[in-house]
């Protein structure tokens, strides 16, 4: 690649503990960058990957070589092998993106709360980044660009381990993002390859602030397992479509299409339909025959099986993630049953409900359990790209410190600024004491702003 030299590329690869020790000391510089150098460098990246695009195709068209030798052997599904390709239209729309994330608003520095303590004694609450973020993700080489982007933006340093299987495509997109972030403290970004290197990265919560796992849930409990980081678990997406009785038939059947065959291979995917007993005979025929007609694999339940043609279904069926072209169909007697499904057997994702009936809608939607739940709208919409969000790090399923598709903000924390005149505690403790105002007020912090007043 014809690219200007930096340091980056001339260093040789570090062992993953230093590597580690860089990003933190990295990550108290960046917390202090301001947004137009950090919007440079991502624009930069958006820049530099296209005019890469046939470097990382090349490199990308290796990964799947290799991936389609396993499909072969029967190792690997096609939609594995289909997550890992990349396109040159797939390139422009990582680089659109990346854009995209320079664009937000600037999560850092926001003055989340003002309380005046008593005359001359502000206290505030104010936006910063969580520090050194690990993250660990499936076989996407789309992800590290996302990853990369979204800690820069939030002025987080990141250690990136993707899988084996994009180890090409994760090298040069890597090298491409450090080079062309120039102006960025060196260290801000660190790619770890070994299996080993990510016990090494568990162990180290003297360094590591936030650790991000993209996988299965048995390897996000194994990270939750083996490590003290607090740990932002994205699991598999075991997503539902619930056709109710007042459900409009003919948007179902499109919502219903969409959520599943649009692009299978994603957590945001339906793996469970869920039709009322009163329109299912009206409805599951010929959404089965369209669903058949994409390629897609039905398991039903015995009711299902009934009125259109498909297989049995397994316990198994309703607690799997798929990420391929097969659905499991179920038909219940009521919402109340609906609800009571997606809450045992769900993920906690996102679940969705097609109805034209307020109240259905309103009683789904605070009954269940997830972290995004929709109405008359497909699962695919899960996602930090069409929430505004710029970009995702992923989709949590837990419930702290973030939930859902997880953006800029999910990437900060906040610290306090007390601004004082000389004030001390005795003159509000024992007897005489004065007391505290705790007013809050519209305000934003800067420094020495009483002493301006």
């Amino acid at each position: 690649m014809d690219r200007p030299p930096t340091t980056f590329s001339q260093q040789p690869m570090t062992d993953t503990e230093t590597k580690i020790t860089q990003a933190q000391s990295a990550a108290l510089d960046l917390a202090n960058l301001d947004e137009k150098t950090r919007n440079d460098a991502l624009h930069a990246i958006a820049d530099a990957i296209e005019a890469h695009s046939e470097e990382i195709l090349e490199a990308n068209a290796a990964d799947v070589e290799e991936a389609e030798k396993l499909l072969e052997a029967g190792e690997y599904t096609q939609a594995f092998v289909d997550r890992l390709k990349l396109s040159e239209s797939k390139l422009e729309s990582i680089a659109e993106m990346v854009r995209s994330v320079a664009g937000q608003e600037d999560p850092l520095g926001k003055t989340l709360e003002a309380r005046r303590l008593d005359e001359g004694l502000e206290l505030y609450k104010l936006s910063v980044p969580i520090g050194v973020l690990g993250t660990v993700f499936e076989s996407r080489p789309d992800a590290l660009v996302q990853i990369a982007a979204l800690s820069l933006k939030s002025g987080n340093a990141v250690i990136l381990k993707g899988g084996s299987e994009a180890a090409e495509s994760n090298r040069v997109l890597y090298e491409i993002i450090c080079e062309a972030a120039q102006e960025v403290p060196e260290g801000w970004a660190q790619l770890i390859e070994a299996r080993e290197d990510v016990a090494t990265l568990l162990e180290r919560d003297d360094a590591v602030d936030l650790l991000m796992p993209r996988g299965s849930s048995a390897f996000v409990e194994y990270v939750q397992d083996n490590t003290s980081i607090p740990v932002l678990g994205h699991t598999e997406g075991v997503c539902h479509v619930y056709v109710d009785a007042d459900a409009d038939l003919s948007m179902a059947e499109d919502v219903a299409f969409d959520a599943k065959v649009q692009y299978p291979a994603v957590c945001n995917a339906v793996e469970t339909l869920l039709v009322h007993e009163s329109v299912a005979e009206e409805f599951l025929p010929a959404m089965a025959d369209r669903y058949r007609e994409a390629g897609v694999e039905l398991r039903g339940d015995e009711r299902a099986r009934e009125i259109a043609e498909m297989d049995a279904a397994t316990d198994e069926d309703w607690t799997t993630e798929y990420g391929d072209l097969v659905l499991a169909v179920k038909v219940v007697d009521s919402l109340e049953a609906a609800i009571r499904h997606v809450n045992a057997h769900g993920s906690k994702h996102t679940e969705s409900i097609l109805t034209e009936t307020a109240e259905h809608a309103e009683k789904f939607m605070r009954g269940v359990d997830a972290a995004s739940v929709f109405h008359n709208a497909s699962t695919r919409f899960a996602d930090g790209y069409r929430f505004g969000l710029g970009a995702e790090v992923g989709i949590s399923t837990g419930k702290t410190h973030a939930r859902g598709p997880v953006g800029l903000d999910g990437l900060t924390t906040y610290k306090y600024h007390l601004e004082g005149d000389g004030q001390l505690v005795a003159t509000y403790s024992g007897e005489g004491a004065r007391p505290y105002l705790h007013e809050d007020f519209d305000g934003e912090w800067a420094p020495g702003r009483l002493s301006e007043e």
